[in-house]
């Protein structure tokens, strides 16, 4: 069969679970009508936990009616843009559902990015009201940017009296340094506080027509593989796209009744839309946390019966190890998910040893609103990132083209469906270089170099900016790391390609021994091992040991700032 004829036949399709539609009909509803739609049939359920505090649905709505008409009366309009710089706790999911009520779109910042990159997204996105976190205003100040409206708030202002004072220290660590502007200075500057504006004003949001396909919801940046970040345009359609279809996939999740712990950082893709919006809109209830606390999140996991679990490569790689992890009944979970990164094949072995339960993987990037691809919870495949979600086609082309390739062979991975951005912001040549027509049909170009097998799970092999050419052979960096990371004292790895003129590029790993064995163990020892399992022209010719490696905001290997570093030694 022609291959482009088998990849739109969707061979996946009879892989689906068992009820599971090919196709979804994605409701024409802005994000915030779907929420006060869950609020008023749940409302009495609780719909956040943190840190012993808990909200009910009915007061999640009456909150973020209060914070939309507070900013509807500070001159926020429709398709103004708001940054909410702030950590993962209640304000920033009262802030994101007001500022939506409001009619604007939404831009949410690192927080643990610098002044400088705060002041480019501030300026980039066009925003002119922004939510702070108090303990990361400095970093507004410092950049200068002109602001109609600074809102702050203490994540504190939502804890339990006797958790406030354990919120203050494990921020004063987090950011040391950072100073919180004192009463005067708020005054005197005209800052406003998020608290006495949920108190202030009525739950009377404006009222503000939508056109969910039209109307953008959501400005999330991405990581900036080159230069510097830019913003994926994503509307209310896209949202409520996504919700449907993850929902429809995942037919063992019951509207309601489940409870998801909620530490993945909400300003990322993955947080926000996985994690944050996916449960509120399914009744869910999130456990929700600042920081990362292994020990605390392990604890709330049995204490609020946790059903479902979503992770980085790191942290599973942290797990299968920590001592603590056998606390928590891991058989017990509808889902235990990976996304992000690639789990590496050693960290799967070791978690299921530990576990005997599965992490089942999926896919998706900033511009396909967090997700493209999820593996059937019935019907795991060993290496496979799943297949597609109803409504969303895939295929390979040639990643120098746009020829479909055959099955089983690697390309670029190409994907159509309602979840997928409308384009860049501001960036028209970033947008025709990453939507393309291929007779007619508008594909997203992934960047990412994939199979798809003879059953229509698709397997991921490496970003096209990673692959690393060697005297004309094509070497994926990935299958460098899988062989690092199987040798028993490598305990974290990343390969890059060093630029040489005589053979192309030169493969340098980058590798973290496990504690008891630095100093111990050499660079020859590496590389032997990696001639015992690889082919010649796959061989690191460069090892370089490292006590960690950089890691991007949601905890993934940064090849990117690897590869910088390689360059400029």
């Amino acid at each position: 069969m022609d291959p482009k004829a088998v990849y739109l036949s969707k061979p996946w399709l009879k892989y689906y679970p068992s009820g599971v539609a090919p196709e979804v009909v994605i409701p024409e509803v802005s994000v915030p009508a779907l929420f006060d739609e869950m609020a008023a049939r749940y409302s009495r359920q609780t719909a956040l936990i943190f840190y012993g505090k808990k909200i009910r649905y009915a007061e999640l709505k009456d909150l973020s009616d209060r914070f939309a008409a507070a900013l509807a009366d500070l001159g926020v309009a429709k398709g103004d843009k708001v940054a909410l710089y702030l950590l993962n706790c209640p304000q920033y999911v009262i802030a994101y559902l007001g500022a939506l009520k409001a009619g604007a779109t939404i831009t949410p910042i690192s927080p643990v990015y610098t002044s400088k990159e705060v002041k480019h997204q501030i300026e980039d996105s066009e925003a002119k009201t922004i939510i702070c976190e108090d303990i990361l205003y400095e970093n507004v100040e410092v950049a200068d940017v002109r602001l109609n409206n600074v809102i702050l708030t203490h994540v504190g202002d939502y804890l339990p009296p006797l958790k406030r004072l354990f919120g203050k220290s494990a921020l004063g660590k987090a950011y040391s340094g950072m100073q919180v502007p004192s009463p005067e200075y708020i005054e005197r500057s005209g800052i406003r506080l998020f608290k006495n504006l949920v108190k202030d004003y009525p739950p009377q949001p404006p009222s503000i027509a939508i056109d969910p396909k039209a109307d953008v919801a959501a400005l999330p940046y991405t990581g900036g593989t080159t230069g510097l970040p830019k913003a994926a345009v994503l509307t209310h359609y896209n949202l409520v796209a996504l919700q449907t279809q993850t929902a429809a996939f995942w037919p063992i999740f019951e509207e309601g009744k489940e409870v998801v712990v909620a530490f993945l950082p909400f300003f990322h893709i993955y947080g926000q839309v996985v994690v944050m919006l996916n449960g509120l809109v399914q009744g869910a209830t999130l456990v929700l946390f600042t920081t990362p606390d292994i020990d605390e999140i392990l604890s709330a996991m049995e204490r609020y019966r946790v059903s479902g679990f979503y992770g980085v490569p790191t942290l599973f790689e942290y797990l299968k190890e920590y001592e603590k992890t056998e606390r928590v009944d891991w058989q017990r979970l509808k889902l235990i998910a990976c996304g992000a990164d690639t789990l590496h094949e050693s960290t799967i072995e070791a978690w299921e040893r530990r576990t005997r339960s599965k992490i089942l993987e999926g896919y998706g990037m900033t511009e396909t609103t967090a997700v493209s691809h999820s593996t059937p919870f019935d019907r795991p495949k060993s290496g496979s990132f799943g297949v597609p979600l109803p409504g969303v086609t895939a295929a390979i082309v040639d990643w120098q083209g746009t020829e479909f390739r055959p099955v089983n062979e690697v390309g670029e991975l190409v994907l159509h469906g309602p979840n997928i951005m409308q384009g860049y912001w501001k960036r028209p040549q970033e947008t025709a270089e990453a939507l393309i027509e291929i007779e007619g049909k508008k594909w997203l170009r992934t960047g990412d170099l994939v199979r798809m097998d003879e059953e229509g799970y698709f397997h991921f092999f490496d970003r096209k900016k990673d692959l690393i050419k060697y005297k004309g052979y094509s070497v994926f960096a990935r299958h460098v790391e899988e062989v690092l990371y199987k040798h028993p004292q490598v305990k974290a790895a990343g390969v890059v390609g060093v630029p040489d003129p005589k053979v192309g590029q030169l493969i340098k790993a980058y590798v973290v021994l496990q504690s008891e064995s630095r100093g111990k163990v050499s660079e020859e020892e590496i590389i032997a091992f990696c001639r015992q399992n690889l082919a010649h022209y796959k061989v690191p010719k460069i090892v370089e040991f490292r006590g960690e490696l950089p890691k991007t905001d949601v905890g993934k290997i940064s090849r990117r700032e690897l590869r910088e570093e390689a360059e400029e030694s």
